[in-house]
C-alpha cells in the first residue's frame, strides 16, 4: 500500500480566517495550489507533497475532516478499514473535483480523510 502525502486539514471557520492564514503560511514560503472557496491548499514550491489545507465547511462530508491521506489505491484501503470494524464516517464516493473518498474514524476519535486523485479516482 503506497501513501502519497499526509494533509492536516484546519477548520478556518471563514474565507476572512482563510485570507488570513493564506498570508502568515505564504511567509513561511507555501504556495496556493488549490483553492474551491469552500476549501484552500497551500504547498512547498520545493516538495508539493508538504501541503496545508484550510476549510470554511466540509461540503460533501458530515464533517471537517482533521487529516487527509492519499494513498494510490482508495478502494484496497477502503476494504481493510471496513473489514477491520472501524468507524465509516462517510462512505466511499467520487467527488465531481476528481477525487475518490472516504471518512473513517482513528483510535483517537480524529476523522480521516482517505482518498485517491487522478486514474485510481475514476473506479465506480
Amino acid at each position: 500500500m503506497t501513501i502519497r502525502r499526509i494533509v492536516p486539514n484546519i477548520h478556518a471557520g471563514s474565507e476572512e480566517a482563510i485570507a488570513t492564514s493564506r498570508d502568515f503560511y505564504g511567509r513561511l514560503g507555501f504556495e496556493e495550489v488549490m483553492d474551491m472557496g469552500w476549501v484552500m491548499t497551500m504547498a512547498s514550491p520545493a516538495n508539493p507533497t508538504a501541503q496545508i489545507s484550510f476549510f470554511t465547511e466540509e461540503r460533501t462530508g458530515p464533517v471537517v475532516p482533521d487529516l487527509s491521506v492519499e494513498v494510490e489505491d482508495v478502494d484496497a484501503v477502503y476494504a481493510r478499514v471496513a473489514e477491520s470494524g472501524a468507524e465509516i464516517v462517510r462512505e466511499l464516493r467520487d467527488e465531481e473535483w476528481g477525487v475518490r473518498r472516504f471518512f473513517v474514524r482513528d483510535p483517537g476519535g480524529r476523522v480521516v480523510n482517505v482518498l485517491s486523485h487522478g486514474p485510481a479516482a475514476d473506479h465506480a
